[in-house]
């Protein structure tokens, strides 16, 4: 296909990478952070064994980076998350959430601070950039706010490292899970990250300049060939396996961090203030009223994801909705994120749902469903 074969419109952005992906066998694209994100290579699950037994390149600059900067910009940070944010050093990554006046989730982006005072965050899909600015307007502190001109590849899989070492040197394989490294490659400005939306080993690469997108794109694919490296897209069968929230499908601004099982991101008795903190004292003291479950579906395999909210019932009576569901080729099992009331909550429980083909039974278990300690990502 041309990538003239594509078009939502100048109302959507493309990615310095789109041409590329397009050369390189792109046959669909989605919408993320208004921009195309593309979602098809051609078999998903040949996409899941490349990213689990070698490696895939996923054009991923729909994360789009807002980037604080100012005298004040750490204290502003920390007003818009829960988490503590006190130990973070320079040249650290964390992954953050968050939330409005009512405990509700906005955004799970990556932080990545670059200097004393210099942050990005690094976004899933929703509108931080605003919800930033308006914050800052009577903050009363001295921010600047902005995006910058950055777009990042997601280099994920095993043979990442290697490939990662072919590119950039031996001194990349010291860089730990959740730093980061400004580097060049080919006189090309880059900050590279230990992070990834795979739970495999895998780095970020974060292009500062868009006008070597294809270039970049055209490297790494020749560096990365003989390890056995393709194009690719961001894999829900790997994703879900490994309890990945996929925001406006797992969670949403209705949605608070202790229906997540996320407390280990909340910090309620630091002495700093942050925007919720008061509604999670709440919903803390209460208990939240729906939890995240596993699941396993007992069913014929999944042709694909779900692409809408599927109902579950406990002996015929509404308990909640499958939010992402999945075949797993690994586990051989039909595997999916769900949010029910909390009274039902139960590992071992069976509930039924209804899914496109009809209703089946599922039984709640531990999530994630495979390397629950993400001792792949980290090692």
């Amino acid at each position: 296909m041309q990538a003239d074969d594509f078009g939502f419109g100048t109302q959507i952005r493309k990615s310095p990478y789109f041409e590329a992906t397009v050369r390189w066998g792109a046959k669909g694209f989605s919408v993320y952070n208004h921009m195309y994100i593309p979602r098809d290579f051609g078999d998903p699950e040949q996409n899941f064994w490349t990213l689990t037994q070698a490696a895939i390149l996923c054009d991923v600059a729909v994360e789009r980076q807002v980037e604080i900067t100012g005298p004040d910009a750490a204290k502003f940070v920390q007003r818009l998350t829960s988490r503590d944010l006190s130990k973070m050093a320079v040249g650290q990554c964390k992954y953050i959430l968050i939330t409005n006046a009512e405990g509700g989730l906005l955004n799970d982006p990556v932080l990545l601070r670059l200097a004393e005072n210099h942050f990005w965050i690094s976004l899933a899909d929703s509108d931080i950039l605003l919800w930033a600015q308006g914050v800052a307007v009577n903050s009363g502190l001295d921010v600047t706010i902005g995006e910058p001109d950055v777009s990042p590849l997601q280099l994920q899989g095993p043979k990442s490292g290697e490939i990662m070492q072919a590119l950039f040197g031996d001194s990349i394989l010291d860089l730990k899970y959740y730093w980061l490294r400004e580097l060049e490659l080919d006189g090309i400005p880059l900050l590279v990250s230990r992070t990834g939306w795979s739970s495999e080993l895998g780095y970020e690469i974060y292009l500062r300049d868009s006008a070597h997108g294809d270039a970049l794109w055209e490297r790494i694919m020749a560096t990365g060939l003989p390890f056995g490296l393709k194009p690719g897209h961001t894999s829900s069968i790997r994703r879900i396996e490994g309890g990945m929230l996929s925001y406006h499908a797992d969670a949403d601004i209705k949605t608070n961090p202790y229906e997540l099982g996320l407390d280990r991101l909340l910090n309620l008795d630091m002495e700093a203030d942050f925007i919720g903190k008061a509604a999670l004292r709440r919903i803390q003291a209460q208990g939240p009223s729906r939890k995240q479950i596993g699941l396993i579906l007992d069913t014929a395999p999944l042709k694909g994801p779900n692409t809408t909210f599927w109902a579950i019932t406990k002996d015929g009576a509404p308990i909640g909705k499958v939010t992402s569901a999945i075949y797993s080729p690994r586990l051989k099992q039909n595997i999916a994120l769900a949010m029910v009331a909390a009274d039902f909550a139960h590992i071992g429980s069976e509930v039924e749902v209804v899914t496109n083909s009809g209703p089946c039974r599922a039984t709640i278990v531990e999530r994630p469903f495979y390397d629950p300690k993400k001792k792949i990502a980290a090692a």
